[in-house]
């Protein structure tokens, strides 16, 4: 395969190739998946021959029908081009730096711009979450969300008071995040409670949504798929239209996956790749509370792991690598990139290389940036595996010693 081929077309071989499907079945498949008659098989199959190769890249017409058939998202297989992030936000936004900001809150100067200066700031540390160690970023969220409560004793018109408290009840989610990531339950679980509230005072439906997103991670996590169940659903009704939805419904299919209920997960993952597929590319696919269209690639892989699709989780644990890794001359998702490492050692593993299955393993591990529950609940699957497949090898031993220490704090 050539390296000058276009992205799509590699990821187009690789999917159909880990499907087990020529070229010809993967044209045949597409019928299934198209909302009107197609041309005759031959013509389809030299068709998905030239995209392979990276020629014509499939327009309007044929890039969704592609993507179905694929189970991905037409985005995340064919993601528009994407501008750098300058850093330089909130004084191009607004003419104020972070210190004006401070001193005109202080000051009780609070205009439109000063609320649109904090509401870039949000973004800004909600954007952060996935590469800033969290001990670091959880002190600047909790300041700002300190500031934000102070200034409901300031004189604020309807609109201000109901916008700053919508800000809190980010800032809120985003404190609450970073709390479970470092074990403190807790406090956590305290802090989506009082996000929970600031949701319903403002009538934010992405607040309420993530606020049940959030009791369906810590319930995941801690191995209650039933309140997953539960808290995903609830969560569903209160996101209406917001990206969430997506993250909830995802979070439904790894509890069936991890219940053995192989039909509902497909169902689940088909059903949010169909709502995150209407849904227009976000502006900011670094915020933590948005649903990129490249993240249903890595919930899918978290899915297929669980259930032994081993050639497919393996496409796509290659897959969440690379668009997480190297942007902006640093790795932008560093979490996604330690379950993805993961599941190739779990793969490994399965397939009888030990060394591998260990090197991958040590490499989340030793991830700079990690949510301690998450990591130790997916490295359970390899570590599962190393139990039973190799009991007495000294490295799987000593890698499940390693795995052991960061669990305790996620207990």
């Amino acid at each position: 395969m050539s390296d000058d081929q276009p992205t799509w077309a590699k990821r187009i071989r690789a999917m159909r190739e880990a499907r087990g499907w020529s070229q010809t079945e993967a044209a045949e498949q597409m019928r299934r998946h198209s909302p009107r008659a197609l041309p005759e098989t031959d013509h389809l199959a030299r068709r998905w021959k030239a995209w392979e190769l990276g020629e014509n890249k499939p327009g309007r017409e044929y890039a969704p029908i592609i993507a179905a058939t694929l189970n991905t998202v037409t985005q995340s297989l064919f993601p528009p081009d994407e501008k750098p992030n300058t850093g330089l936000e909130i004084l191009n936004a607004t003419g104020m730096d972070t210190l004006e900001i401070v001193s005109r809150l202080q000051a009780s100067d609070v205009n439109d711009a000063t609320l649109e200066a904090v509401r870039i700031t949000v973004d800004k540390l909600c954007s952060e979450y996935a590469r800033q160690p969290p001990f670091e970023l959880i002190g600047e969220g909790r300041q700002w969300l300190r500031r934000l409560v102070e200034m409901q004793e300031q004189r604020l018109n309807f609109r201000q008071r109901r916008d700053t408290l919508e800000l809190a009840g980010w800032l809120a989610l985003l404190v609450g995040c970073l709390e479970y990531d470092l074990g403190d339950r807790r406090a956590a679980e305290a802090t989506r409670q009082a996000a929970l509230s600031l949701g319903r005072e403002v009538g934010s439906p992405g607040i309420l949504g993530w606020a049940h997103e959030m009791s369906a991670w810590f319930a995941l996590t801690a191995g209650d798929y039933r309140g997953v169940v539960a808290a995903g659903k609830a969560g569903e009704s209160a996101a209406e239209n917001h990206s969430v939805s997506v993250q909830l419904i995802a979070q439904q299919a790894k509890a069936y996956a991890r219940m053995g209920k192989r039909a509902e997960m497909e169902s689940t993952l088909e059903r949010g790749r169909v709502a995150l597929d209407k849904m227009e590319y976000p502006s900011n696919i670094d915020n933590h509370f948005v649903v990129d269209p490249s993240k249903y690639d890595f919930y899918v892989m978290d899915c297929y792991r669980h259930v032994g699709e081993d050639r497919m989780a393996r496409e796509l644990s290659d897959e969440v690598i690379r668009v997480s890794s190297g942007f902006n001359n640093q790795d932008r998702w560093p979490m996604r990139i330690a379950e993805a490492q993961v599941t190739l050692g779990v793969v490994a593993a399965r397939e009888g290389d030990l060394d591998e299955a260990v090197s991958y393993g040590r490499k989340a591990i030793g991830n700079g940036r990690k949510s301690l529950p998450s990591l130790a609940m997916v490295s359970q699957d390899l570590a599962d595996v190393l139990r039973e497949r190799y009991p007495r090898e000294r490295e799987a031993t000593e890698y499940l010693e390693q795995l052991r220490a960061i669990q305790r704090p996620a207990s």
